[in-house]
This record gives structure tokens, C-alpha cells and sequence, in this order.
């Protein structure tokens, strides 16, 4: 009877908890789901934003669009791009050039923008994440330490990360100005580096360095303040004991803080990476349509062309690119082993 009793017991809690987190689902269900079908329906459309013309349905002529390559044999002395790439049902342009045993071949794209936006993103992802976990942790140990001040350089340090992008990013903009006017210009000027002029948001060479060393200035301060917390819950003990037996302060790190940051490192790189792939007010601020992200490139076909059925194909591609993304670092990290 008393077992009995307590099944009766733990169904009817079920059954309550199951009611009560129903309405949780169902809003979920409209907040997150229902935007997503509708922007994968109209991915497959024609649709113009703010457009008052019928929309057709046409399956998948805009991922075709975005994501048709070609490579064809090119003789650079007597031909052009022009010449050999198709030109129908799509037009393709050139992306770039290859020489493989001698023989020249040129690659095109049906959307060179596009496939651009995706090698500019990666590798503003991957240089300004790893350059911000090195500093960050750095800055992390050192204000983890003992001295004077702690309390006021926690304070101090978090400054650019709390700054509104689009204002730092115009702030950098005006620093990186192509004149003398500009701070870094006056400044390598009176080293005597350089001519005073140098483009750096102009010239596509300057161009990705001088907007990943912005986004380190700016994010540093937060992938500090996630190995920080880190840092915190490693028992001073482990460290006394290891004085005791004599290591050093390089054999410390490497054997003890290392090794128990490693849940904080992957936790803050998951967060940086997938964020830096969506990165989207520094290209558009300061580079507008002279380079894009993958965010910005969506906003301008939206927004700029007025393409809504592009721009839907445009998101799910960035979806996908980042949920596989995701699911695959997270499993190489072993995050969800910690």
C-alpha cells in the first residue's frame, strides 16, 4: 500500500510539473520557433522588404546564388576572366587565381561579396579570440594577485568592454583618421614611421588588422573578467603545497593553474567565438560597404536592396554555419564533459 501510495504521489508531481512548464514551451515555441520557420520559409521566396509586388515561391535560386563556385583553365596572356567564366544562367565573377604544376585557373562565384564576407568573418573570429584569451588571461593573473589597488584596476580594467560598440568603434574610427589628424598617424609620424597618411580603414591590406586590434581593446576586458572567475575557485592550498615541494611560479601555472582553468578557458572561447561570428557594429561602422562580415552583408541586402527573400537565405546560411560551428567546438573543447 505504501509503495503504491508513493507512485500515486510522484505521478501526480509529474503531472503538475509537466502543467506548469507547458506554458513556459508554448512561449518559447512562439518567441524562438516561429520567427525561424518564417525566415526559412522566406528564404525560399522572392520577397522584397517593404515591397507591395506578389512574392513566388522559388525554391532554391537564392542559396544557388550565394553558394555556386566554378574553376575554370585560364591562359593569363590571352584571355580574361571574362572569357571563361559563364556568364548563364548565372553570372559568375572572379574570386581568385590558382597556379597548380604550371597551369593557371581561375575561380569564380556566383556572389564574390558574399564569399568574402565568410573568409573576413573567420578570420576576424579566429585572430581577435585568440589574441583576446592570451591577453585576457595575462590581465587575469595579474589582478588575481596580491597589491595595492586590486579593487580599483578590476574597476578600471572593465572600462572599454562597457562602452557601446558603435561609440568606440566611431572613437577608433576618428583615431585611425588617413591624415596627421588622426592620433595614430600624428603619433607614428613623430617616430618617424611612415608618411602621416596611412589609410587604415581605407586600404584593404590595413583594413582587417586595424579592426581585430579594436575588438581586442574592446573584448579583452571581458574574457579577463571570465578567467578571473576562473582563477577564483583554484584552492590556495594547491599552491602552498606545491611552494612546499619547491616549484617554481612557471611549474605552478603549467601544472596546477592551466590545468584547473581549462572548464573557464573553453567556456570563455565558446562565448568570444560564436559571438565574434556574429560581429556586426564594427564592420558596419567603420567599413560600411567597402568590406563586410557576414552580418553586415545581410543587412545591407535587407536593408540597402531591399532583397528580404536574399537576406532570409543569407541568415539561414549563418545559422547553420554557426550551430555546426558550435556543436563542433563545444565537442573538440569538451564543455559538455565538464
Amino acid at each position: 500500500m505504501g509503495n503504491k501510495k508513493m507512485k500515486g504521489l510522484a505521478q501526480q508531481e509529474q503531472s503538475l510539473a509537466t502543467k506548469l512548464l507547458l506554458p513556459t514551451f508554448l512561449i518559447l515555441l512562439l518567441l524562438a520557433a516561429y520567427p525561424l520557420i518564417q525566415v526559412f520559409y522566406t528564404s525560399f521566396t522572392d520577397k522584397r522588404f517593404a515591397g507591395v509586388n506578389k512574392t513566388n515561391f522559388i525554391g532554391l535560386k537564392n542559396y544557388q546564388k550565394l553558394l555556386s563556385f566554378t574553376i575554370k583553365e585560364i591562359d593569363p596572356k590571352t584571355q580574361r576572366a571574362i572569357d571563361v567564366l559563364p556568364r548563364r544562367p548565372i553570372r559568375f565573377k572572379e574570386l581568385s587565381r590558382i597556379n597548380i604544376f604550371g597551369k593557371h585557373y581561375i575561380i569564380g562565384a556566383s556572389d564574390v561579396e558574399f564569399i568574402k564576407s565568410i573568409k573576413d568573418t573567420i578570420t576576424f573570429s579566429f585572430w581577435s579570440v585568440l589574441l583576446e584569451t592570451i591577453l585576457g588571461l595575462i590581465v587575469a593573473l595579474v589582478v588575481n594577485s596580491n597589491f595595492r589597488g586590486k579593487g580599483a584596476m578590476r574597476a578600471i580594467m572593465l572600462v572599454p568592454w562597457a562602452i557601446i560598440t558603435v561609440v568606440s568603434a566611431r572613437m577608433w574610427g576618428w583615431m585611425f583618421q588617413s591624415t596627421r589628424i588622426g592620433f595614430f598617424n600624428s603619433l607614428l609620424s613623430q617616430l618617424g614611421i611612415g608618411n602621416g597618411n596611412i589609410s587604415f580603414l581605407t586600404n584593404e591590406a590595413w583594413q582587417m588588422p586595424s579592426i581585430i586590434a579594436i575588438d581586442v581593446w574592446k573584448t579583452t576586458p571581458f574574457m579577463a573578467l571570465l578567467l578571473l572567475a576562473g582563477l577564483q575557485v583554484i584552492p590556495g592550498s594547491l599552491y602552498e603545497a606545491a611552494e612546499v615541494d619547491g616549484a617554481g611560479k612557471i611549474r605552478q601555472f603549467f601544472s596546477i593553474t592551466l590545468p584547473l582553468l581549462k572548464p573557464a578557458i573553453a567556456i570563455a572561447l565558446v562565448f568570444r567565438t560564436l559571438d565574434a561570428l556574429r560581429v556586426f557594429d564594427l564592420f558596419q561602422v567603420l567599413l560600411s560597404t567597402r568590406r563586410f562580415s557576414m552580418a553586415s552583408y545581410n543587412y545591407a541586402q535587407l536593408i540597402n536592396y531591399r532583397n528580404m527573400g536574399m537576406a532570409s537565405s543569407i541568415g539561414v546560411i549563418i545559422f547553420i554555419l554557426i550551430f555546426g560551428f558550435a556543436i563542433t567546438y563545444i565537442k573538440m573543447l569538451g564543455v559538455d564533459d565538464e
